[in-house]
């Protein structure tokens, strides 16, 4: 990756995380903190990693995502609009009457969207299911999805990499967001859940551990997934919650919560200030 392209995605990560706010506020519902900690990961898989076509967003060869934590959809949304499955300008329709745009991801109704997720621990198992599906097909496509770090208490998440092992699924590529908050608390004090690389270790899967807000360990992490032969491989990312805007950030609240004017002013005004120092580059 060249330091040029690290800008451009470092740029339209500013985009995505924009996206969150506006969809949000609109909203006056959904969950920020964890879109915005997911932001750079959803950048960097929808314009670098996936091999996808936006004019054709059930094409047979595609790679698939599946946003296991689906209460994320804010920013999933954000990146799909930017990416050019669906317009930004219909992001501040989130969760309202008649929109398609609803407070999960539904395949049925959002282009680019590969499964409907939002009970916590299922998502993953339909990627399983989607990966062990194209190997009987012969596809090379790969399938990612991504988890939360409060998610994978659920006991499905478990039951699905022991699958995702049994069935050697290399293509399959597990990603958690370790941003160390949940719904009702940090993840050590509501249930601890250890060393998260071991446990995966432990279930038979390769893993890699990196900052999930620097692109270029992203790209080297992805890239050795892609190498790893006869299991899956995982990669979890240590992020921050709430990342980019100052009021957010490692603040549990801002889990489900949305802006009001003053804060969407202020995380706007944050993120344009932070595109424009890009765009000075």
């Amino acid at each position: 990756m060249t330091k040029e392209e690290e800008i451009t995605l470092q740029k339209t990560a500013c985009k995505v995380r924009m996206g969150v706010l506006t969809a949000t506020h609109g909203a006056k519902a959904g969950h920020p903190g964890g879109s915005l900690s997911a932001a750079d990961v959803f950048t960097y898989l929808y314009f670098k990693e996936l091999n996808i076509d936006p004019k054709k967003p059930k094409m047979a060869n595609r790679d698939r995502f599946v946003l296991s934590k689906g209460h994320t959809a804010p920013g999933l949304y954000a990146v799909l609009a930017y990416r050019g499955f669906f317009p930004v300008d219909d992001l501040p329709t989130l969760r309202h009457i008649d929109s398609y745009l609803q407070g999960h991801p539904n395949m049925d109704t959002v282009p680019g969207v590969d499964m409907s997720t939002g009970s916590l621990g299922q998502g993953i198992s339909c990627a399983c299911g989607m990966a062990l599906g194209l190997k009987h097909q012969g596809s090379a496509a790969r399938v990612y999805t991504l988890l939360g770090d409060g998610e994978i208490q659920e006991g499905q998440v478990w039951e699905a990499l022991m699958f995702a092992a049994h069935y050697k699924l290399d293509n399959f590529c597990v990603i958690v967001d370790h941003n160390g908050l949940q719904i009702d608390g940090p993840n050590d004090v509501v249930m601890g859940l250890g060393s998260i690389p071991d446990k995966l270790r432990a279930f038979g899967l390769e893993v890699f551990q990196i900052d999930g807000h620097d692109f270029y360990a992203m790209e080297e992490a992805l890239h050795a997934a892609r190498q790893v032969k006869g299991k899956p491989s995982a990669i979890v990312m240590e992020t921050t919650k709430g990342k980019g805007v100052s009021f957010m950030e490692n603040q549990v609240g801002w889990h489900g919560k949305a802006p009001n004017d003053e804060e969407y002013a202020q995380g706007m005004a944050e993120l344009n200030a932070a595109l424009a120092e890009l765009e000075a580059v």
